[in-house]
């Protein structure tokens, strides 16, 4: 009899220990993960990328007002609030998305604990972010957007085979686009092409820029440019104006004024960095995830610009 009481007391306090485990189990499935998104500016390509970011982690069982909280904060393009929704950000999550490269190199400076993926940033070496795309070290990694300037030389070819002199309207402060136009402008010199350049400091330059661009080329070229791409639609209307077609550099920014590109899509881009920061929130550091480039790119026509610039797009190949 005794020795059956002291059996049943075991039990009881097995019982008391699992139930103790279970209640701080579901206390801390309660909690569930806090995650903070800065997105340097609004424009359709970065809001698309966060976007992508928010399904996949949903895709993962991550759910909004159950078991996460996200806290997204968008500086409007304004360097001077970079480091103050940096460090805001880094202080109260278990993880931030950086969308775009401004965003990344703020909250890179602003964490040191805190792990970081980016999206929409073009050369994170260069940015010093990583210390290499393989082995990223640190606390930060995530996926570039670079798209493959080669081919859209080549769509350029295509749609106008006479084109001698094309222009390049970028954003001086924006490191990203500095590293697309280098490239651009040597592949276009090596194609035969005279390069026309001029660079802006806001969006307030880019009107004037772009239509005295225009009146000299026979397209223009814009890189994946935070500042460039947030002024497409009026882009689109000075491309009609002028007559003068706009490669872009990401799929968005053909939608909202350009007329084709072999581009990164950006939802997709999204999804793909939301599925490194799973990885990340199970434990795994981003200092071992190597940086990823686009698994979808595309060729993307913006037919209604096509039609509205007189230019027939129906054997445009990518191939």
């Amino acid at each position: 009899m005794k020795k059956l009481s002291q059996i049943m007391i075991l039990v009881l306090a097995g019982l008391v220990l699992v139930s103790c485990r279970s209640t701080k189990d579901q206390l801390a499935n309660s909690k569930g993960v806090h995650v903070g998104i800065l997105q340097y500016m609004e424009h359709d390509s970065l809001s698309a990328a966060r976007k992508g970011f928010e399904m996949a982690l949903e895709d993962e069982g991550y759910i909004k007002g159950k078991n996460l909280t996200l806290d997204y904060q968008n500086a409007q393009g304004d360097q001077a609030n970079l480091q103050t929704i940096s460090e805001q950000l880094v202080s109260k999550n278990d993880l931030v998305l950086a969308i775009a490269t401004p965003a990344a190199q703020s909250l890179a400076v602003a964490s040191t604990q805190t792990p970081i993926v980016f999206t929409a940033v073009t050369d994170p070496l260069s940015a010093n972010l990583v210390n290499s795309i393989k082995k990223p070290g640190g606390l930060i990694t995530g996926t570039s957007d670079q798209a493959p300037i080669t081919k859209q030389i080549d769509l350029l070819g295509q749609v106008l085979p006479q084109a001698k002199t094309i222009g390049i309207l970028y954003t001086t402060s924006e490191r990203n686009s500095e590293v697309q136009v280098i490239e651009a402008e040597k592949l276009m010199t090596k194609a035969g092409y005279k390069v026309l350049k001029k660079g802006i400091s806001s969006s307030n330059d880019v009107q004037d820029a772009a239509s005295s661009l225009m009146r000299d080329v026979d397209a223009l070229f814009v890189p994946t440019d935070n500042t460039v791409a947030s002024t497409m639609t009026m882009l689109g209307e000075l491309s009609v104006t002028h007559q003068v077609p706009i490669i872009g550099g990401s799929t968005d920014m053909v939608d909202a004024g350009g007329l084709l590109t072999y581009g990164t899509n950006y939802k997709s881009l999204g999804k793909q960095v939301g599925k490194m920061a799973v990885k990340i929130l199970k434990g795994q550091k981003p200092a071992n995830l190597a940086v990823e480039y686009p698994k979808t790119v595309e060729l993307h026509i913006n037919k209604k610009m096509a039609k509205a610039l007189n230019i027939d797009v129906s054997k445009v190949s990518a191939d």
